[in-house]
């Protein structure tokens, strides 16, 4: 073999050293490796690995941390991921539900406390009533007839700004004017009189405009809407008949303002949960719930 030559150790062939260091014909590196493996210095000890501390439980901050994402979903007041009309309605539709089957029940409550006084005055014509059965109709009247009414004005209160805002989130949907301003359908609630047609009118054009309706066209109430004005202009009529009925004065009035009063708080437990109903139904009308479809592979066929 001429001196400089190398062997390839895989295929066995000889090259010149111009060849470099890989053999020309399959490639390998002509150089031997050998390993070698050295024991460490005497005077350096083996590394001990550190102990695991054990486990204390999730960490814990002294001060709130910095990190992280802004939270821009929550603070963004304008773009196109700004908070519309529509969240601002379902917001308030989501505090306002509650609150009416609350009062519903509530107004239950107080019509069967006023149903439990009017036996007690019929009771009370023949024999002597008990003091502590007295005491506790009177407390429970009291009490429901406290907590009713509270109730009431928060849920009133808030379903007048969910109105007024499904009224925007409805026209913003549509891509039109909303017909009234919200000043106007404030006042249409509240007015003595004018309320009994303005909330159903403004209902019925949320519905009307959600439902995808022309716009030049007059409003169809749905026969939910229908039930509701009903009850509502009925209540109405009702609270001014037990406001006036309580001028009067005599037993007979008294006991006959019992009866009303109990009617009353039937009626309000009604209005109450057929508005819960209707707030729920116009909402999903608005925003309508999107049915995601998941596609199942059954079979393969050639």
């Amino acid at each position: 073999m001429p001196p400089g030559t190398q062997t390839c150790p895989r295929c066995r062939r000889t090259s010149s050293p111009e060849a470099g260091p890989f053999c020309p014909y399959c490639g390998r590196y002509l150089a031997a490796l050998e390993w070698v493996a050295h024991p460490p210095a005497p005077d350096e000890p083996p590394a001990v690995p550190a102990p695991r501390r054990p486990y204390t439980g999730p960490p814990r901050y002294r001060l709130r941390p910095t990190g992280g994402y802004p939270a821009l979903p929550w603070v963004r007041t304008s773009g196109p991921d700004a908070p519309g009309p529509l969240h601002a309605a379902r917001s308030v539709a989501g505090t306002v539900v509650p609150l009416l089957w609350a009062t519903a029940a509530v107004a239950l409550v107080a019509a069967g406390s006023e149903a439990w006084r009017y036996g007690l005055l019929l009771a009370s014509r023949s024999d002597a009533l008990s003091a502590q059965v007295v005491a506790a109709s009177d407390a429970l009247v009291i009490s429901a007839g406290t907590i009713a009414p509270i109730l009431t004005v928060f849920a009133g209160a808030l379903v007048v700004l969910w109105s007024v805002r499904a009224a925007a989130a409805a026209a913003h949907g549509a891509g039109v004017v909303a017909s009234r301003r919200p000043r106007d359908v404030v006042l249409g609630w509240v007015v003595p009189g004018v309320n009994l047609a303005v909330p159903g009118s403004v209902l019925a054009e949320i519905e009307h405009t959600a439902l995808g309706r022309p716009a030049g066209e007059r409003p169809r109430p749905s026969r939910l809407l229908l039930v509701w004005w009903a009850l509502w202009a009925a209540g109405i009529v009702l609270s001014a008949v037990v406001l006036l009925w309580g001028l009067r004065t005599g037993v007979q009035a008294r006991a006959d303002g019992v009866v009303l009063h109990g009617v009353l708080d039937l009626l309000a437990a009604v209005v109450a949960g057929v508005t819960a109903v209707l707030v729920t139904h116009l909402t999903r009308l608005l925003a309508p719930a999107r049915a995601d479809r998941r596609e199942l592979l059954v079979a393969v066929r050639s």
